[in-house]
């Protein structure tokens, strides 16, 4: 058996469109639910186990492959091993922009830039990044920026527009008369709209 695959083993019991964590190792700490996966952190160590629902299995896979060609990059997290379910990974502490803007904690633009450089290098490796959002960056205490889920830096994928067209808004938010703190519930209606009505990557 390998060093981690007896963490995944996690119990899921679906409800409609979503999932719910049954049973789990012990050694566990549910960390977050997303729309493929749950995300656990080991106890006592600094890494994450993130363990993909059934019948999102395959995203594995491809996720593990899209680490090991950004492995070394300074914007990544660092990979350690992946399984037919499950992909192991550096914990990065800190506040995702999303948390950042409802806290009203300030986003500079010197983020923006370190965003824009990690996309660039992606690119420059054959990928094509994708679904990059406000929750899947994260700013650490020390001010670097990491970008996680990655499934969606496919090479060869349709290209979406939703990091360029945050841009735009942040243009926005950066004059003084905006306001830096934004309630998380009329984010989301946002970013719900946004999804339906311009920019679906599940399309």
């Amino acid at each position: 058996m390998s060093n981690y695959e007896q963490y995944a083993d996690v119990t899921f019991d679906r409800i409609g469109d979503s999932f719910q964590v049954m049973a789990m190792h012990p050694e566990l700490h549910l960390h977050g639910i997303g729309r493929s996966a749950a995300v656990f952190r080991l106890k006592e160590k600094d890494r994450v186990i993130k363990v993909f629902f059934p019948g999102y299995e395959q995203i594995a896979t491809e996720e593990a492959a899209i680490y090991e060609k950004l492995k070394g990059l300074p914007y990544f997290p660092k990979c350690y091993e992946s399984g037919a379910s499950y992909i192991v990974m550096d914990y990065i502490e800190g506040k995702t922009l999303f948390e950042c803007l409802t806290e009203g904690i300030w986003i500079d633009s010197t983020y923006i830039s370190a965003v824009d450089e990690s996309l660039r290098q992606a690119r420059l490796l054959g990928l094509t990044p994708s679904d990059v959002h406000l929750r899947n960056i994260i700013l650490t205490p020390n001010g670097q920026i990491f970008l996680i889920d990655l499934a969606r830096f496919r090479q060869g994928q349709q290209i979406d527009h939703q990091w360029e067209d945050l841009k735009r808004m942040y243009r926005l938010y950066r004059f003084r008369f905006m306001p830096k703190q934004y309630d998380a519930t009329f984010l989301n209606r946002i970013a719900c709209l946004y999804r339906k009505f311009v920019n679906d990557p599940d399309s």
